[in-house]
């Protein structure tokens, strides 16, 4: 008979076995070892095999939406419960208005290839009702699951229907004065048929254009000059996005001091001479109205001399051009009461102090998590200008790739900064952790991302001038935004080529700037597209130090001989040609980045295109870049050669596990490197590929001496 902690199938003279990993066998005798707490075998699992958990939640779900049909696609999960037979099932939840409860989706919706048992990490959802929210749960599975008493660990994602292009509204129409007065004019016009629309009028002055929102189908213009010729337009914006303006309207304001109500005869009429509109709001939150193509519009006024407002682009306003500045803080950061505010934990350090996540419960609004940059104490004036000058730069930005800031707290100590909470942190530490977890076509739409919020910056006049992954936040939604704004400046719009002249022995991050502005401190939109180029190679390399190890006046040197980093492994060749565009040395001849966003459209609209990938049969383009292998005859350990390939982290697993020379890593095999605790595919495709080469050197199972 067989002791505790041993088995034997059947009877007979065989020897007895240990119980398989994790189970035991309390009794003598025992024909088969019990499971551990938490730990199960299948129907079709023989006694030998080891007990075995459900997986852990799927993690970064993407959505895409398209009309009526939403694409979902997610990274496999952390652990996989020792198990190969991982498969995945979509639950629909169709959601009421605003926090109604949601209930299972109709029959009439579809799922391709398949609602359950989808071996892949992707399915297409059709059918679906137009402006509808659903909640769908992708919940992971394995052959034990059915066994689990709990259930099946999953993740959600929220999305909501025909969020696209084509569902803007309409064009605003037949806007109509309801009061005139010297001072002032009311204005109102016909809602549009599409629901949960905000309006943004404008009015302006000679060479620059201000946005005034309203929430309703009506605005007060207040603080206007007398007897002025006031032309404006309106366009209305759903969750879609805007719709196109309204046709030109001009309006006059009274020229003695009257008061005239709709219907008393002053209606929407172009007036055939009118003063030159002048304001004195000053420069703040003015717009500078460009043309569909780009480029400064250098004439802004009609045949008669009109001041005409066309579709205008917001400028930034550098918070450095103001005397106090104090006010550029009141002008841009909403001040929140510090009993808001609850700090959790510190998760990092800044330049002027720690890095904290908490909770903001602003009255009348839902409690949310913030990222909180707190000023030291013991500062000059100058830190705490140049601390909050970053709260007055993102505040003057609004766009879903921009970090959202949400207030200051300078009314108390410590003074703080709070933005939205990003849960994955920093790109190139993110992509690093998650190395080879995402496709090709969900790095592009990271990529795609990054580029759309620069895009935005671009067309602000607003230059980054330190672009790259470490300054790139990323949500639970793998959704990226642009932070980091402490070396941005703004852009000067008096010459056809606005540029930004650094101070002398300023500080540069070498390998994301462009050559020009390393050279003559010169930055533009144009360094900031070729830094966007090193951003692209960061994302395809899952967050590889750019030139490696390769000193800073090595990469200046190199760059001036025109050596490029060549394509990161399974590269698209789409995306390295256009990296290669970004890093063109005549700034002139680099990619905007409307065209940018432009070229990554279209290549997430054909997935095939991605594909074909980057080859590089000849080597690198110079000795210098020759380090995407690192040379293993200079390793002489195991540990020396995972430290090598970057795998430094399981060196104890190794060891642990018995893998102490390398005639047995050799040898090593997918399910050893499950044993040893390397669970994720990108770094289980690293080890095999080192080893491989260990095999090659070797010429056969013996590797080479070290």
């Amino acid at each position: 008979a067989c002791l505790p902690g041993q088995f034997k199938s059947t009877v007979g003279d065989q020897q007895c076995l240990p119980c398989p990993a994790n189970s035991h066998s309390a009794y003598t005798g025992s024909a088969e070892c019990q499971c551990r707490t938490g730990y199960y075998r299948a129907e079709s699992d023989p006694p030998h095999t080891p007990c075995t958990t459900p997986p852990s939640a799927p993690r970064s779900v993407v959505s895409h939406i398209n009309d009526t049909s939403v694409a979902l696609e997610w990274s496999e999960p952390l652990d996989r419960g020792g198990r190969s037979d991982l498969v995945y099932e979509v639950l629909c939840r169709r959601c009421g208005a605003a926090g109604g409860s949601c209930s299972p989706c109709e029959e009439s919706v579809s799922y391709r290839p398949a609602q359950r048992g989808l071996p892949g990490r992707r399915v297409v959802v059709w059918g679906l009702a137009p402006f509808t929210t659903y909640s769908f749960e992708i919940r992971a599975l394995n052959a034990v699951s059915p066994r689990s008493p709990t259930p099946p660990p999953s993740e959600t994602v929220n999305i909501t229907t025909n969020r696209d292009a084509r569902t803007v509204p309409l064009p605003v129409s037949d806007i109509k004065d309801k009061e005139v007065t010297d001072s002032s004019l009311t204005l109102s016009w016909p809602s549009p048929a599409q629901p949960h629309y905000s309006i943004l009028d404008e009015k302006g002055e000679r060479d620059s254009v201000q946005f005034v929102k309203s929430s309703t189908n009506s605005v007060v213009l207040g603080e206007l000059k007398r007897g002025t010729v006031y032309v404006v337009q309106v366009r209305a914006r759903t969750m879609a996005g805007y719709g196109s303006y309204s046709p030109l309207v001009s309006f006059r304001t009274q020229p003695n001091g009257k008061s005239l109500l709709a219907g008393e005869g002053l209606g929407g009429v172009r007036v055939s001479e009118g003063k030159s509109v002048r304001d004195k709001w000053g420069k703040i939150d003015f717009h500078i109205p460009r043309k569909h193509g780009g480029g400064k519009d250098p004439e802004l006024s009609d045949k008669h001399g009109h001041y005409l407002i066309g579709q205008g682009t917001k400028v930034y306003i550098d918070p450095f051009t103001y005397e106090d500045p104090n006010e550029a803080v009141r002008e841009f950061a909403k001040e929140i009461d510090v009993s808001c505010v609850k700090i959790e934990e510190v998760i990092g350090a800044g330049e002027f102090g720690e890095v904290c996540r908490g909770r903001l419960k602003v009255p009348g609004r839902k409690e949310n998590y913030v990222a909180i940059k707190t000023l030291k104490g013991g500062y000059t004036d100058k830190q705490r200008r140049d601390f909050l000058s970053e709260a007055s730069i993102m505040g003057q930005f609004e766009h879903p790739n921009i970090i959202r800031l949400e207030g200051v707290i300078t009314a108390s100590c410590p003074v703080m900064i709070l933005t939205e909470y990003m849960e994955n942190g920093a790109l190139d530490s993110f992509l690093r952790l998650n190395d080879g977890q995402f496709t090709p076509i969900q790095l592009v739409g990271m990529l795609r991302g990054i580029a759309s919020g620069m895009k935005y910056l671009s067309e602000m006049s607003y230059v980054h001038r330190d672009l790259a992954a470490r300054n790139i936040l990323v949500n639970s939604n793998l959704v990226c935004k642009v932070s980091d704004f402490g070396l941005s400046r703004f852009l000067e719009e008096n010459s056809s080529d606005p540029t930004y002249t650094s101070s002398l022995g300023g500080k540069i991050p070498i390998r994301w700037t462009a050559p020009e502005a390393i050279a003559f401190r010169k930055f533009t939109s144009a360094s900031d597209a070729w830094s966007y180029g090193i951003v692209m190679w960061e994302v395809m390399s899952f967050g590889e130090r750019p030139y490696w190890d390769m000193s800073n006046q090595d990469v200046i040197n190199a760059i001036e001989q025109d050596y490029r980093l060549p394509p990161p492994p399974d590269c698209p060749t789409a995306l390295h040609q256009l990296m290669l565009d970004c890093w063109q040395k005549e700034r002139s001849a680099r990619p905007r980045f409307t065209n940018i966003v432009s070229a990554l459209d279209k290549l997430i609209r054909n997935p095939a295109s991605l594909k074909i990938i980057a080859r590089d049969p000849a080597g690198p383009s110079h000795p210098l870049l020759d380090q995407r292998s690192p040379s293993l005859s200079a390793c002489g350990t195991v540990g020396e050669w995972l430290r090598a390939i970057k795998m430094g982290r399981y060196e104890d697993s190794f060891v642990q596990a018995g893998f102490t020379s390398f005639e047995l890593v050799a040898q090593i095999s997918t399910e050893d490197l499950l044993r040893v605790g390397v669970t994720l595919a990108g770094h289980q495709k690293k080890i095999l590929s080192s080893i491989q080469s260990l095999r090659m050197q070797g010429k056969g199972p013996q590797p080479p001496r070290f």
